[in-house]
This record gives C-alpha cells, sequence and structure tokens, in this order.
C-alpha cells in the first residue's frame, strides 16, 4: 500500500521499496527497546531511572541510543528542569502518542498468543517466566 509523500519529496511512501526513507522510521519503530519505551511513556513523562528500572534489562547505554533516536525522530520530547541535581523528563509528542496506539496493540497481542506458540518449532527463544 502506498500513499502520497506529503512533503513533496517522493511522489508515494512504499515501506516496501528499498529506498523510501520511511523504512528507516519502522526500523526504529520495530526495535524492541522503542516499543517498550513508547509503551512506558504513554502513562506520562518518565525520568531516566524509572525508565530504566522499568524496562527490566536494558543497559545504560541502549536506553540513552533509543531515547536519542526517538527524540530525534521526533516521537519522544527532552525536557531538562533547572535543578540541582540536574532534572530531565522524557515525555512523548504527539507524534509519539499516535505510534503507541499501534504499539499497545502489538505488545497487547504478544501477551495474550505468548502461551499459544510452541517456542522450539516457532523460533522463539525460550525465556524465564514472567513475574
Amino acid at each position: 500500500m502506498t500513499t502520497l509523500c506529503l512533503t513533496g519529496q517522493h511522489d508515494h511512501h512504499d515501506v516496501y521499496a528499498a529506498q523510501c526513507p520511511c523504512r528507516a522510521l519502522l526500523d526504529l519503530l520495530a526495535n524492541k527497546w522503542s516499543a517498550l519505551v513508547i509503551g512506558a511513556l504513554e502513562e506520562g513523562p518518565q525520568r531516566f531511572g524509572a525508565l530504566q528500572r522499568l524496562l527490566q534489562g536494558v543497559s545504560p547505554k541502549v536506553l540513552t541510543q533509543t531515547l536519542r533516536r526517538l527524540e530525534g525522530a521526533g516521537l519522544v520530547d527532552r525536557t531538562v528542569y533547572p535543578a540541582v541535581p540536574l532534572h530531565v523528563e522524557y515525555s512523548l509528542t504527539t507524534l509519539g502518542h499516535s505510534a503507541a496506539v499501534p504499539l499497545r496493540l502489538l505488545r497487547t497481542w504478544v501477551e495474550e498468543h505468548i502461551d499459544s506458540l510452541d517456542s522450539t518449532t516457532q523460533g522463539v527463544p525460550s525465556s524465564t517466566p514472567c513475574a
């Protein structure tokens, strides 16, 4: 399915086309940590430490890189409050909130259907049970 390019840079956008710039955005949103950060920020602004505690298993380096990529794409805002020590919060932009909708549906689908998959035949790595 293609859509017209509103920026006038291309005739249309087609995620299946190798050279389409929308592939980079798809790559960003399809990333596990991006999807989880966006989900965590749906509830409202979060500080870095709170995000790291919520997103179990993410390293500070990967979380920083993910937040920077999301900010660069216009999905996340970074607000610095002049205090000692410095207070920084991350929040979703309007565009980020719109991306959160399909990502929430995907996260919900995964949680509801993970037990239906046979991890030995579906290529899903086994992991420890959920808390």
